[in-house]
């Protein structure tokens, strides 16, 4: 198996190759635009600021040069080639504005063209190509200003010799995202670009056949990543109003998957307006998800039950995601996490309870750790995961999720004073015949929430199978730890001697969290990996531990505000952290 994707993999990367060498050679006459490109991608101030200023952020990489090329530096890796080739910094630099910052995108933009316009580079992939040629159109006006006829030339054949190099290498990008990506490209380039209507049309059909495939009855991808579906919308709302600005009408394929998305991400989007982090996605950028939803003008809400695999419990100021289904599997599962039964809560604009996230940019010993099952908020056994990861594949790099749970088994409702979550996973049975249960009670003004998890071996040969990995302990019991981790802006302490942690949020909110039992209470270190830091934030875990002794075993536990904690906090404090640090 490895071998035949290592031959396919050389396989596509040459065909990349070879064709952007072609489009690079074509004697491309120069056009202009159809009509005015109106931008849609948002960008940072903040980050423009930091571009300007000589500080180069890309994939947790910062290299810090002032007045140099952005194509001089020297790239630590691809990913940080990948961030640079595809120009999503120039939506950045446009939310700047101001003169510096379009003398940085015009000399930088055009120094691309000088550099890798021949076709030479890492940026000829269909995927790169696509989130490039989207944002040279939407900020076509901002970087042409003060330009002359032979550098808009330039620009404009360039614009034609990607989109050439597009229309025949789409079909290479691999499915999901990347494909998204390049036929939306290719379809603002196709409807943009006067005279290149024609490579379009096939791009909006298979756009189409992508959406019917990929996005599915749920409104979710098969990588379960809310981050990456948002990505996946966006494209696709993008894709939407370009072609109804050329007067063509959206297939309802396409259609149909926006209005099955929207419904989803409100289901994926905390109290603060962010995405859960779960399978190797992050938050998003700050008002990315209300933003998209607005354009979309999707009102529809999910019906009850599951969304993408994720479970919503939400009241008062209080969201609670779960994540509820079996995890992806396959090509789809490079990024997956061990995380069936992991919750996040967040109260009002302030996250609480989180799992650590996607470590990728960190290198590869902080994304195999950031994918384990210690890494969320749920149980771990003995130290183990609820599911592995295979061996390291020679050609791709990449770890697939293997011997995950099969059985998920969950129920949603409600009780007389609020809502209810009750689940299962089988992701133990096979190492220690023992099924992990966790059921959540959110009162309905969200000021508590109960909990309980149990462990329990449920038939006869996986009560054999406990009793071997109990054996094992010389009847010691097999432990277990339940963690809560908690985010950095979180201040907490251990509290009653030990018996209760209090947490008190930047708002003035105060949570407290109990349990009832034997367990031990413990209040950790842990981590917060954000993608596009330099290393990961320092925060604090709650570890409540035991030992299974017996074929059931079960462990309560509470989080409530403080009784002296308002109903209505004003939370007004903007926050605006430093990536990097």
């Amino acid at each position: 198996m490895s071998d035949s994707i290592s031959f396919a993999t050389r396989k596509v990367n040459f065909l990349n190759r070879w064709h952007a060498l072609r489009a690079g050679r074509m004697r491309a006459q120069a056009v202009g635009f159809v009509s005015s490109p109106e931008p849609r991608t948002i960008g940072s101030f903040a980050k423009g600021r930091q571009l300007l200023a000589g500080n180069f952020l890309f994939a947790g990489h910062l290299l810090e040069h002032r007045d140099i090329d952005l194509w001089d530096l020297p790239a630590p890796n691809a990913e940080y080639e990948q961030e640079t080739q595809g120009f999503a910094w120039l939506d950045d630099l446009a939310a700047v504005g101001d003169a510096q910052a379009r003398e940085a995108a015009q000399r930088w933009l055009w120094s691309w063209i000088d550099r890798y316009g021949r076709g030479r580079g890492p940026g000829w992939t269909p995927d790169l190509t696509g989130r490039r040629l989207i944002r040279w159109i939407n900020h076509a006006l901002f970087v042409l200003r003060g330009h002359d006829a032979p550098d808009s030339d330039a620009f404009y054949r360039s614009l034609l010799q990607q989109t050439r190099f597009l229309a025949r290498r789409w079909h290479g990008a691999a499915s999901g995202l990347p494909r998204f990506e390049a036929l939306t490209g290719l379809i603002y380039a196709g409807l943009s670009l006067e005279g290149m209507e024609p490579v379009a049309l096939p791009a909006i059909k298979a756009l189409a056949k992508e959406c019917r495939t990929q996005i599915d009855a749920q409104g979710g991808l098969p990588t379960r990543n809310p981050e990456e579906l948002l990505a996946v919308f966006t494209l696709l709302t993008w894709a939407s109003a370009a072609l109804s600005d050329a007067g063509h009408a959206t297939p309802a394929d396409h259609l149909d998957a926006i209005e099955r998305i929207a419904p989803t991400l409100r289901t994926l989007r905390h109290a603060d307006g962010a995405l859960a982090r779960f399978h190797g996605g992050g938050r998003g950028a700050e008002g990315w998800l209300d933003h998209a939803l607005a354009e979309a003008r999707v009102k529809t809400r999910q019906p009850d039950g599951l969304s993408m695999g994720f479970a919503r419990l939400s009241a008062g100021r209080t969201s609670v995601i779960i994540d509820a289904s079996k995890p992806p599997k396959g090509r789809a599962s490079y990024n997956a996490h061990a995380s069936t039964l992991a919750l996040e809560l967040t109260s009002g604009r302030r996250p609480l309870i989180v799992n650590c996230g996607s470590g990728r940019s960190f290198g590869a010993d902080w994304r195999r750790a950031g994918r384990a099952t210690p890494s969320h908020s749920t149980l771990s056994l003995d130290g183990y995961s609820s599911a592995r990861l295979s061996d390291t594949d020679r050609a791709t790099g990449r770890e697939e999720l293997i011997e995950a749970p099969t059985k998920v088994p969950i129920e949603i409702g409600h009780v007389s004073d609020g809502l209810r979550f009750q689940g299962g996973h089988n992701g133990f049975v096979a190492t220690h015949g023992l099924t992990h249960a966790r059921t959540l009670e959110m009162t309905f003004d969200g000021r508590a929430m109960a909990g309980e998890d149990m462990l329990l071996a449920l038939d006869d040969p996986e009560k054999r199978r406990f009793d071997l990995a109990l054996d094992a302990t010389q009847l010691q019991g097999v432990s277990y730890d339940i963690r809560f981790h908690l985010h950095p802006e979180v201040d907490a302490t251990l509290d009653m001697g030990g018996a209760a942690v209090s947490m008190a949020l930047k708002s003035g909110e105060i949570w407290v969290f109990r349990y009832d039992g034997a367990q031990h209470l413990s209040l950790e270190t842990s981590v917060y990996l954000e993608t596009g830091r330099l290393k990961p934030r320092g925060t604090n875990q709650i570890v409540l531990s035991g030992r299974a002794m017996s074929y059931a075993t079960r462990v309560r536990w509470s989080l409530s505000k403080a009784q002296e904690t308002a109903i209505g906090v004003r939370d007004l404090s903007l926050d605006a952290p430093d990536l990097t640090k």
